[in-house]
């Protein structure tokens, strides 16, 4: 049995090295190992996130697959929320989640025994409302904003954010030569939806 964590943050500028340190001590406590860490940037609303799913193809029967929050795996519409689930139950990875205390104890638990299978079926239903709690959380903020800019364009206050043009030609010659979306993003910092963005540009430009 292994240990992988799971560390995601939704911008650049999010810090998480207090979730990874939360994560180990975590471990510690357990006398477990986290055998690797996957860290992304990515939003909790996709599932393109090749991290996660780079884990997932790792993981063996049995292995845990360890989060800070529950957020941090799935802020998913519920189609996309079942086929993540669907993968995780196809490969037998058991999700331990630090705000989910009932998980905790998936992390030492055998795999076949009576126990263990309690706390798969609890745990199965407790994730999906959390994973709908924060759905909705998503759903609520991104509202918000969007009335906070009806309101601003109204006043006559809002500007938009400024297009890195520079920033922008550069990754569209990247991407007119051939280059992959992950040396990309790698390269450039920008996230895979600007790149659909500019590609879609280019199309439209062609």
């Amino acid at each position: 049995m292994f240990v992988r964590a799971y560390l995601r943050a939704s911008t650049k500028e999010q810090d998480a090295s207090r979730a990874k340190a939360d994560l180990e001590a975590f471990a510690k406590e357990r006398g477990l190992r986290i055998a690797a860490t996957y860290l992304e940037n990515e939003s909790g609303a996709s599932l393109a996130r090749p991290e996660l799913f780079r884990l997932l193809s790792d993981c063996q029967p049995g292995d845990i697959l360890l989060i800070e929050q529950v957020d941090r795996l799935s802020r998913l519409n519920t189609a996309d929320w079942e086929r993540l689930k669907d993968e995780i139950r196809q490969r037998r990875v058991r999700i331990v989640a630090l705000d989910l205390p009932t998980s905790h104890d998936m992390a030492t638990a055998k795999e076949d025994d009576f126990t263990s299978r309690m706390l798969d079926a609890l745990n199965g239903m407790l994730l999906d409302m959390l994973a709908a709690i924060a759905r909705k959380d998503y759903e609520d903020r991104r509202r918000r904003q969007a009335q906070g800019i009806t309101k601003a364009k109204e006043e006559g206050r809002y500007k938009g954010r400024p297009e890195d043009e520079g920033r922008n030609a550069a990754i569209m010659q990247m991407l007119k030569g051939g280059q992959s979306w992950n040396s990309i993003v790698a390269a450039t910092g920008a996230s895979r939806s600007t790149l659909a963005r500019l590609a879609k540009r280019m199309m439209e430009e062609a």
